[in-house]
């Protein structure tokens, strides 16, 4: 089976770029921020338990504060918005409403959630702290990948941040005891072309066994 490499997906996955120098008379409204979120929601979670959330700054002021915040990064500042993709240790915590939902929207059953909440409340409050905050992360990783290429799709290039002082981010924008900040997204249109990136040889990463 082959793979038709000029579909739509690819071509949105070869054009994303980290782009490093953004148009600062360039805005996107709040509107279309939602609607790109709402997609990049649906992405895939541990147990479907969500455990993400998000601070979307436009604010010109707040953006300079999260700007020294984020090692004096320009992104911060020059882009249309910047969202803080946080984690949720204590997302299970929902999980009667999640499948509560499940069952309301026709994707399950009763039986199936039922068990599934006993499952999930048998589990992961005896889980470490650790472990639930790397799960939290994890899904952190996969619901910011698919908005960067949801806002691609969309006209819009992005810059993955994980350079910042989290400590300070938590304090300043304060942040409940269960959540934690993942990574800083900029949002908004290039002013300048991103640097390509070569990578590795798959023989170098993969193992078939």
């Amino acid at each position: 089976m082959t793979t038709t490499l000029d579909s739509n997906l690819y071509s949105v996955m070869n054009a994303r770029k980290s782009v490093r120098v953004f148009d600062t008379n360039a805005t996107i409204a709040k509107e279309e921020i939602v609607e790109m979120l709402k997609l990049a929601t649906i992405a895939p979670s541990s147990s479907n338990l969500q455990s993400w959330s998000f601070i979307v700054f436009q604010d010109a002021e707040l953006k300079k504060e999260l700007k020294t915040i984020a090692n004096n990064q320009a992104a911060v500042e020059d882009s249309s918005a910047v969202i803080a993709v946080l984690g949720n240790i204590d997302a299970y915590k929902k999980v009667e409403q999640i499948y509560t939902q499940n069952v309301a929207e026709g994707h399950m059953d009763d039986s199936i959630k039922d068990f599934t909440i006993a499952s999930t409340n048998a589990v992961y409050p005896n889980m470490p702290r650790e472990v639930r905050a790397n799960i939290a992360s994890f899904d952190a990783g996969l619901v910011s990948m698919q908005l960067m290429l949801i806002a691609k799709e969309k006209g819009y290039d992005t810059l993955p941040m994980g350079g910042f002082d989290k400590v300070k981010f938590a304090e300043r924008f304060d942040l409940s005891a269960d959540q934690f900040p993942v990574v800083l997204i900029a949002l908004g249109k290039a002013a300048a072309p991103a640097y390509g990136s070569s990578r590795l040889p798959l023989d170098e990463v993969v193992r078939f066994i």
